[in-house]
């Protein structure tokens, strides 16, 4: 006799599956090839956090987070914090919608799990060491080796993009790296010109 989920707990699933394709991607991009309503439905908040929490990131990455402290408006730590995450979040939502369109939701957001991973394991620690000097210029700011560690979550990012769009689409190799590097370099692309401005 067969049972169907509810959707209360395809929705855990979903959330249980965001941590996972840290460990298991494979079996987490294959679970995305369910494209019923209820699978949909249920991986979109999962979705939307990666996406915002990625987004969090990716603006703490930002050289202009370096200067943030230096304008008396914003001299306040919970007001920094505050410009963060909605900051995060608007820069998580845009990044979301312009690479969907490069990569047309190939692996479903979840390979920025690595990225959402950097705001609970290494922006507390840079924080904690650096305190305000990270978001002021001339700052001590403890070097580029200590910055440059985000990367490592960046690169781990396009690892399991490559993995999903593989597993999602059933891709050769070739179409998949070819996806995978047009996707990293707009990301790359987008970096650039936020920073610029």
């Amino acid at each position: 006799m067969a049972t169907t989920a509810s959707p209360r707990s395809l929705e855990k699933a979903w959330l249980l599956r965001a941590l996972l394709v840290l460990q298991s991607p494979r079996a987490v991009f294959a679970a995305i090839r369910d494209e019923s309503k209820t699978a949909v439905e249920a991986r979109q908040e999962p979705i939307t956090a990666l996406v915002w929490l990625a987004g969090i990131a990716a603006v703490l990455a930002a050289p202009a987070m370096n200067t943030l402290m230096d304008d008396p408006a914003r001299h306040d730590a919970i007001v920094v914090a505050i410009l963060v995450f909605f900051a995060g979040g608007i820069y998580g939502i845009a990044v979301y919608w312009v690479l969907g369109a490069v990569l047309y939701y190939a692996c479903r957001w979840f390979a920025l799990a690595p990225i959402a991973l950097a705001v609970v394991l290494f922006w507390p620690i840079r924080i904690a060491v650096e305190g305000r000097d990270l978001f002021r210029y001339g700052g001590s700011d403890g070097g580029h080796l200590f910055a440059d560690t985000f990367y490592v979550f960046v690169a781990w990012a396009v690892v399991l993009l490559a993995i999903g769009v593989r597993t999602v689409h059933g891709w050769s190799r070739g179409r998949t790296l070819a996806a995978v590097a047009a996707t990293t370099v707009v990301s790359a692309l987008v970096v650039l010109v936020s920073s610029l401005l």
